[in-house]
């Protein structure tokens, strides 16, 4: 079977863990997160990074220093993980779904201007596939209505948009490094504050509302509880894992991009000839290898062909399900479709993408859907729904 994902060893991540225990600091803020913390905003100019536990844990911090309460409104887009806007919903926020584009899946920014209320409080925006959500009009939106940008840069790491790195624009950004994504260390995470008058807070709420870190400073002589908060720190045992990781992105980003590449060339014929729409990446944005997806023309198709992949051992898979449409929060979204969020819940598929793919897999899985095409173009097709 070629598997979806499979996670990339760099060599030297047991070597750093092994350092990080013989330390005798193993929990939050050790030497390794220090490394991390000091790489990422050297890199990519963040002004303050601060690893956590997973992404989710830094969406959840950014509602908090938003202090999101209840009544408060939060656009998003339906077409995302439950975390992006779960994070808000704890705090009480109503989510208002906004939809996707229709050349990609990102957030409709037309659709978002129309949404705005005086309740709204913030813009999520999620960088899907790690290709850059236009974040020039972002800003712009959010400027004149004076509201917050969080951008959910999960799958967006070493993404730019106009030369700027993904997740050091908006007021604050999260990025995880779960085993599927570009750099990894198993469960893992990072806020990114990009707006000085968070840095301190956000300080005290990864440090379960305490001062701890001022007094780790040698700033105050003692700590308290000062602040709402949680654990949000992970122990440094996983910034050892995930320090291995960076110290190797370049020559992951290049290997992913490769197989990205790859994919697109021997692909386009079928997009030529109708048959799949292929990522669509804009002028102003770059590709970072994330994921690639092709986008059938209706759902019976998407499962027949993930069905044909599987059977010959290869595994294919869908992503998101709108949210608006979602058991637990449909009975709050009032009527409104959204219909390229749900054209992508149904279409999409994503092919598999890892660091050790090999080109001959790789060639297995182009020849798979090509035949699986082929065999299509020579049988009648029936119009459906998307493609009206």
């Amino acid at each position: 079977m070629i598997p979806f994902n499979k996670p990339h060893l760099t060599g030297k991540e047991t070597d750093y863990i092994r350092e990080s225990a013989l330390s005798g600091k193993i929990s939050g803020d050790g030497i390794y997160t220090k490394k991390c913390h000091q790489y990422f905003e050297l890199k990519y100019g963040f002004k303050k990074a601060m690893l956590t536990t997973s992404c989710t844990d830094a969406l959840e911090m950014c509602a908090l220093l938003l202090d999101i309460k209840p009544g408060d409104e939060v656009i998003a887009p339906s077409y995302t993980f439950v975390s992006t806007v779960n994070a808000f919903v704890l705090r009480g926020a109503k989510i208002i779904f906004a939809d996707s584009c229709a050349e990609n899946p990102n957030i409709d920014l037309n659709d978002v201007e129309k949404l705005i209320t005086p309740k709204t409080r913030a813009i999520v925006i999620v960088h899907y596939a790690g290709i850059a959500c236009d974040m020039d009009r972002v800003m712009k939106i959010a400027s004149d209505h004076n509201l917050f940008v969080v951008e959910d840069a999960a799958q967006a790491i070493d993404s730019y948009y106009n030369g700027k790195p993904l997740g050091s624009i908006g007021h604050l950004a999260a990025f995880s490094f779960h085993e599927t994504k570009n750099i990894i260390s198993g469960e893992g995470g990072m806020l990114v504050v990009n707006d000085e008058r968070f840095i301190k807070r956000a300080e005290i709420i990864r440090e379960k509302g305490t001062n701890r870190s001022s007094f780790f400073r040698g700033e105050i002589d003692k700590y308290g509880w000062v602040d709402i908060g949680s654990s949000f720190l992970p122990s440094d045992i996983i910034a050892a894992f995930l320090y291995a990781q960076i110290e190797n992105i370049d020559v992951i980003q290049a290997k992913r991009k490769n197989i990205w590449d790859r994919y697109y060339a021997a692909l386009k014929p079928l997009e030529v000839n109708g048959q799949i729409r292929l990522p669509h990446i804009p002028s102003y944005a770059t590709n970072n290898g994330h994921m690639f997806y092709v986008v059938c023309s209706s759902l019976d198709e998407r499962c027949d062909l993930i069905a044909t992949l599987k059977e010959n051992n290869v595994m294919a898979v869908f992503h998101y399900l709108s949210l608006h449409k979602s058991p637990y929060y449909s009975k709050y979204h009032n009527d409104r479709e959204l219909p390229m969020s749900d054209m992508y819940s149904d279409c999409l598929v994503r092919l598999p993408l890892y660091f050790g793919l090999e080109k001959i897999e790789q060639e297995k899985v182009i020849d798979i859907i090509k035949g699986f095409y082929k065999k299509k173009e020579e049988s009648p097709v029936l119009i459906n729904e998307y493609q009206k």
